[in-house]
């Protein structure tokens, strides 16, 4: 597991995630631990370390 830390879109508070380095690439929808607003969330992987992350409203 990997944790990372990002802004919420909604309300910018900074959320802590544990992300799963055994999938490469991920999108999917968590909720705001803070806001419970829905984030859509897409990442990759490439050798164990986090190449690439977005964390969006899914209004968008």
């Amino acid at each position: 597991m990997y944790e990372h830390f990002f802004q919420c879109p909604y309300c910018w508070e900074e959320i802590s995630m544990l992300l799963d380095v055994s999938v490469t690439r991920q999108t999917y929808i968590e909720d705001c631990e803070v806001c419970c607003n829905p984030i859509e969330l897409t990442l990759e992987f490439s050798d164990s370390e986090l190449v690439g992350f977005s964390a969006n409203d899914i209004e968008q």
